[in-house]
């Protein structure tokens, strides 16, 4: 087994994109782990924690370290995966690309995206926000004090701050970070929340109903100390927008007061508002049913594929009478006994604290949480974490999990995590596949490779949280029944 470690001059890759270079290379035969980084702190500490041996580096360096019997082909493989990378060069003028966000925006930019680490963003965001563009900000990591400054002078400056953490948005039919494809159409979406907005969308286009726009906020934006500023903006933005018929608003629970604050700023639009506030009593896929009636359209039966035994169908899987969210809104994620062994895995935060809401009971952990991502790959890119969390699931419990499509997320999800699924001495496997059909991923085909591997499918996410613990509430009961019979009862 040998290590080689070199550093790279004067490269700079996105994270994102460095993180699947990473990715293909360790999956090279001969090649037991690759890391390729920018040579932050972080990302030292890191490769040091893996065992290499590092040179001294500074932050503006490409770190290389592979390992592995052979390291040769993974050293040539990287060569053409940062060709690639670097394939942008100068315009077709011979123009050089802009080095600064002010530079960008003297050329006629009429949009910033900020990716760097949460560390540096400020004065990328700061800058942006100056030279007037409104900016979606990627990176996370931005301290909450930072966020409300940067939102303040947005305000004094008229734009819209898409973010910190904002991991997903579509402008003008363009989609940005974790997008995806959906058809044009008249909705606008304003989503303190990532995945729940990916949940909306997609259910309005499996529908035939498309968006105009979505608008992410970042996370926090709700939050007492934030107060909402980007999510007013949006509303007001989308008001004025002559392609925008309706308005949802999709978030996790928000602070009380804040929400009510934004209530009243929505009581003075043109455009009706659909709520999708989680802890509120509602859900993703209630409030997509409720977009699609405000603007007369049928409310299709939602696609769901079942692996339990069944015939794949497109069947519809409503609540049962009286069955609404229950739990904490305050506490996302849920572990407490009592309604079966229904274990969460989720990518999506908002999709996670929706079906813990939901379910009032089991364990449910969002792997994409900041605390999980801390200089890797987030698990809608990366299966890694989840994989070995699935590896730790209790014989016979009800497993959930969501799988979520588009542009930069995995490109093939099915391909590692249907075998995993496949292998699990669960009880049951359900799986929320949030996608579109035009996603790259191709959605039927992912649905299948799932259904095959004995997981029910469903497009809905509330329905898929509902399914589980129904499934898990009837194991909990047979197993009482079970434990309840003495052989002096048996004839």
């Amino acid at each position: 087994m040998s290590d080689a470690v070199f550093l790279r001059k004067g490269v700079y890759h996105d994270s994102v994109a460095l993180m699947r270079v990473s990715r293909a290379l360790s999956g090279l035969p001969g090649t037991e782990v690759a890391v390729v980084a920018m040579a932050t702190e972080l990302n030292l500490e890191l490769a040091r924690d893996l065992g290499f041996a590092l040179p001294a580096a500074d932050p503006g360096d490409l770190l290389v370290a592979l390992r592995g019997p052979d390291t040769t082909t993974a050293e040539q493989e990287l060569d053409r995966h940062l060709a690639a990378l670097s394939s942008a060069g100068p315009g077709p003028d011979g123009e050089q690309p802009p080095l600064t966000t002010r530079s960008a925006a003297r050329r006629g930019a009429d949009l910033a995206l900020v990716s760097v680490p949460g560390e540096h963003a400020f004065a990328e965001v700061m800058d942006a926000i100056e030279a007037g563009l409104p900016v979606m900000v990627f990176s996370d990591g931005v301290p909450v004090e930072r966020e409300r400054l940067l939102k303040e002078r947005a305000d004094e400056r008229g734009v819209l701050v898409m973010g910190p953490d904002c991991g997903t948005a579509v402008v003008g039919g363009v989609g940005l970070g974790f997008a995806n494809v959906l058809r044009p159409g008249p909705v606008g979406l304003v989503a303190a929340s990532g995945t729940g907005a990916q949940q909306v969308g997609c259910l309005l286009d499996l529908a035939g109903a498309g968006v105009s726009h979505v608008l992410g906020v970042g996370g926090r934006d709700l939050s007492a100390e934030v107060g909402g500023r980007s999510t007013v903006r949006a509303l007001r933005m989308l008001d004025e927008d002559p392609a925008t018929e309706l308005i949802v608003l999709v978030s996790k629970p928000p602070d009380p007061g804040v929400a009510e604050r934004v209530r009243q700023v929505v009581a003075s639009l043109r455009t009706p508002v659909v709520e999708a506030l989680l802890g509120s009593g509602a859900d993703l896929t209630t409030a997509a049913e409720a977009a699609l009636r405000a603007l007369g359209r049928p409310v299709p039966a939602w696609p769901c594929w079942d692996g339990s035994g069944g015939t794949p169908s497109d069947t519809r899987h409503p609540r049962t009478p009286g069955d609404t969210a229950g739990g904490d809104p305050a506490r996302p994620t849920v572990r407490t006994a009592g309604g079966g062994p229904l274990v969460g895995v989720y990518s999506g935060g908002t999709l996670c604290a929706e079906a813990a809401l939901i379910a009032g009971t089991g364990e449910f952990t969002d792997y994409g949480d900041d605390a999980y991502t801390r200089g890797r790959a987030h698990p809608m890119i990366d299966p890694t974490l989840r994989l070995e969390a699935l590896r730790r699931v209790p014989k016979d419990a009800v497993v959930l999990m969501d799988v979520v499509l588009g542009h930069a997320a995995d490109p093939d999800p099915a391909a590692t995590l249907a075998p995993a699924l496949a292998a699990l001495p669960a009880a049951a496997v359900v799986v929320a596949l949030i996608g579109t059909e035009a996603d790259p991923q191709d959605l039927r085909r992912q649905a299948a490779a799932f259904r095959d591997a004995g997981a029910t499918v469903f497009a809905s996410n509330a329905q898929a949280a509902r399914h589980a613990a129904r499934r898990a509430a009837a194991i909990h009961s047979a197993s009482i029944h079970s434990a309840s019979i003495h052989p002096g009862d048996l004839p």
